[in-house]
């Protein structure tokens, strides 16, 4: 087989692979309709894009071939779109959203004078030369433009929530920041490789033009079949929040707060720690800081800037300090000897053995077994 069957082969199973979870993500029953719809539509868009590859073999229309072009323009507001989506709860699509659609109505636009409305061998003639005129420099500008645009928003969009998650919840479901943000990653790879075969286009490297086709398209390809994986393995990978949720710094409370005496934050401090040792509401594994507010009778906004300015912590290490010291306690208890790791874990409110395992050793230094056989 040579290189152009094999890019072919491996083109066909990418876009297989992404039409077939593309339909599964939009049959599936699932109250998250919104971001499997975004995403089967991302799947769908990056199908249509890499089916250029042999979409010769089938399809004869320049219209469509520039169509195919042009869509790629959709795949990042796509996934820009989709990661809001999985990561707030309130986040919908509204009229506002298709202005997203202004760079791939633009390159449209561009094409209308010498392919759309061309006919016979001047349509012909422009595809011929297709890549050096000035209508493709233009598209791949605003490709370009467009990509670090929104990679550049999917990275603050996933600071912010995991900032946020940190100083809400805790045991949060670090997976889902962890996982978009890999996920992002592998885009950026693909992108680069797209970038380094758009170069080497103008070149006389054709092999080397081929071959990276065949790298974008295995690790699209890989890629997918790593989402199946992960929502086969993780079923409840992801728990969203609210965006009217803002980070404690930009509470505006954090300067009354400051104005107050020593005294009165001292005494509030105080009065939390005492809680949080004698009631321990930290064994309920999903406390948000707004349950603890409401036990502890201070106004959820000036707990977190307590917690995360004052304290110096995020209310999720704050949480996991109180459960890993009584974790240590009954784990150097002798009447709980028969008690295993995992049975300590759940009894003290977290809700992972990953979790346990990264909180105890950052505040002890040893893991649970050889703390308990130290």
């Amino acid at each position: 087989m040579d290189k152009l069957s094999f890019l072919e082969v491996i083109a066909a199973m990418a876009v297989f692979v992404s039409l077939l979870l593309a339909v599964f993500l939009l049959t599936v029953k699932t109250e998250r309709k919104l971001e499997n719809r975004l995403f089967a539509a991302f799947l769908i868009i990056n199908a249509i894009d890499i089916s250029g590859l042999f979409m010769h073999l089938f399809v004869d229309s320049y219209n469509l071939k520039a169509f195919k072009i042009s869509a790629y323009l959709l795949v990042m507001p796509l996934f820009y779109l989709y990661v809001n989506a999985v990561c707030y709860s309130d986040f919908t699509i509204k009229r506002k959203h298709l202005l997203h659609l202004i760079p791939f109505i633009v390159v449209n636009l561009i094409l209308v004078p010498r392919l759309y409305l061309a006919e016979g061998a001047a349509k012909e003639q422009f595809f011929t030369t297709m890549w050096n005129s000035p209508e493709m420099l233009v598209y791949q500008l605003i490709g370009e433009l467009q990509f670090f645009f929104y990679i550049v928003g999917v990275f603050l969009v996933l600071k912010k929530y995991r900032e946020i998650y940190l100083e809400n919840y805790t045991n949060p479901n670090t997976l889902l920041y962890k996982w978009l943000s890999q996920l992002t990653v592998i885009f950026l790879v693909i992108h680069v490789c797209i970038i380094f075969k758009n170069i080497v286009r103008y070149t006389q490297h054709r092999d080397l033009f081929i071959w990276l086709n065949i790298v974008a398209g295995t690790v699209f390809l890989l890629a997918a079949c790593w989402f199946i994986l992960k929502a086969l393995n993780y079923p409840e990978l992801f728990r969203r929040i609210d965006s009217t949720l803002q980070p404690a710094k930009d509470f505006a409370e954090i300067q009354n707060i400051e104005n107050r005496t020593d005294e009165t934050k001292s005494f509030q401090i105080e009065q939390l720690k005492n809680f949080m040792v004698e009631k321990e509401p930290f064994l309920e594994p999903s406390l948000t800081i707004q349950e603890l507010a409401d036990q502890v009778n201070i106004p959820v906004r000036e707990l977190s800037v307590l917690i995360n300015h004052h304290l110096d912590q995020h209310f999720f290490d704050f949480v996991n300090e109180y459960r890993v010291k009584k974790a240590m306690t009954l784990l150097k208890d002798p009447t709980k000897k028969e008690y295993t790791v995992l049975e300590i874990l759940y009894e003290v409110g977290f809700n992972s053995k990953s979790s346990f395992h990264t909180s105890f050793k950052k505040y002890t230094n040893q893991t649970p077994t050889a703390f308990r056989n130290s």
